[in-house]
């Protein structure tokens, strides 16, 4: 057994099970925050007993824990998508405007939110999202730096370092910046995004 989840004899009607449980906790979560929320009122929004909840997770931590591995595993699937681009640099710049577009999204950003306020106070949970920053940061610089050797740009790994966390922090910042101003304009914001990122990715 791992922190996320229990072996069960038929992985695919637990992983079935699982997600029906994901689902009400994301729904929960999102409407009375990760203490509101109890595991008792999971379990109902989910269709099952509260002890029958047990058989899948062992705490609220570590159906925590199975978002952040969500997440982890669908910023993997960009980075690969990115690594097979003629161009990863541009295509970031280009892409500039899907990107912010699903970072102002409540949908997209509600159960993130609720995640870092409780790595804020929790160390398990911190640990979790450090683990995963680590995993997507390094297939992101890597990326990142062998596109600049491509176009004779230099790659000296503590300056992209520092590029790249800039570059994360930015997306990172966009629902804090929505909840202050949910009137933004959005085209200004993306073209303001695209002359950033070109500065970070492409100027030496």
């Amino acid at each position: 057994m791992n922190q996320v989840e229990k072996k069960h004899p038929d992985p695919e009607r637990a992983n079935t099970r699982r997600k029906q449980v994901l689902d009400a906790a994301e729904s929960c979560f999102s409407r009375r925050g990760f203490h509101g929320a109890s595991m008792a009122e999971i379990s109902k929004a989910a269709g099952m007993s509260a002890g029958h909840i047990y058989n899948y997770f062992d705490s609220k931590d570590a159906i925590i824990a199975a978002f952040v591995m969500q997440n982890t595993e669908r910023v993997s699937n960009l980075m690969q998508d990115l690594a097979q681009r003629d161009d990863p640099l541009q295509a970031v710049i280009d892409n500039a405007g899907e990107h912010v577009l699903e970072a102002l999204d409540p949908k997209t950003w509600m159960m993130p939110l609720e995640i870092f306020a409780e790595a804020s106070r929790n160390p398990v949970i911190a640990a979790m999202l450090q683990c995963a920053d680590q995993r997507s940061r390094q297939l992101f610089l890597s990326i990142i730096r062998d596109a600049r050797i491509k176009r004779g740009l230099p790659a000296d790994e503590e300056m992209l370092q520092g590029r790249l966390d800039a570059l994360v922090a930015l997306y990172q910042g966009l629902p804090v910046r929505f909840i202050h101003n949910p009137d933004v304009k959005v085209e200004p914001l993306i073209a303001g995004f695209r002359i950033i990122l070109t500065a970070l990715l492409l100027q030496e």
